[in-house]
């Protein structure tokens, strides 16, 4: 019987509920197939890794390439993948909120919102505009109903 995506996102609560577990990085299909195999019971993306493949440096990835990384992901394996959905693609907190609803439809089981800013002399974003940027995610996410766990991903530059 085929893996659903609602199975998958089950799985991956599931996960969470029962402990720790080891999530390793694939950084395309192939890799991601193979993990899998390997019995890994989830997988997360790795932007670097992504990035890398593509020639790429990271965090210099278009959020068109990331979709079609995340979809060939979710497709390639029947376990939960989880999102390095970097800064959300926007620093404003309504275009992260619109971007986090575009990766959901990807099929992805979790996703996480950095705080980086990207910016060397301001690394991270002013606590109230990084909590608006959770919330809007969190909010896209609701609206789907998906079931999607966030993270939001503290880099600590301190």
């Amino acid at each position: 019987m085929p893996v659903t995506t609602s199975d998958k996102r089950a799985t991956f609560r599931k996960l969470h509920e029962t402990g720790c577990f080891v999530i390793p990085n694939p950084f395309d299909a192939g890799s991601a197939k193979a993990l899998a195999h390997l019995g890994f019971k989830a997988l997360a993306s790795s932007s670097a890794g992504f990035a890398w493949t593509i020639g790429k440096a990271d965090n210099r990835v278009t959020l068109e390439d990331v979709l079609a990384h995340l979809t060939a992901l979710c497709a390639a394996v029947d376990v939960p993948v989880n999102a390095d959905f970097e800064g959300g693609f926007a620093h404003e907190a309504a275009k992260v909120g619109a971007n986090v609803a575009r990766a959901v439809r990807c099929g992805v089981a979790g996703l996480s919102i950095e705080d980086s800013t990207g910016d060397k002399t301001k690394p991270l974003y002013d606590r109230g505009l990084a909590i608006e940027r959770i919330k809007a995610a969190r909010a896209a996410i609701d609206a789907d109903h998906s079931g999607v766990l966030l993270t939001g991903r503290c880099e600590a530059f301190l």
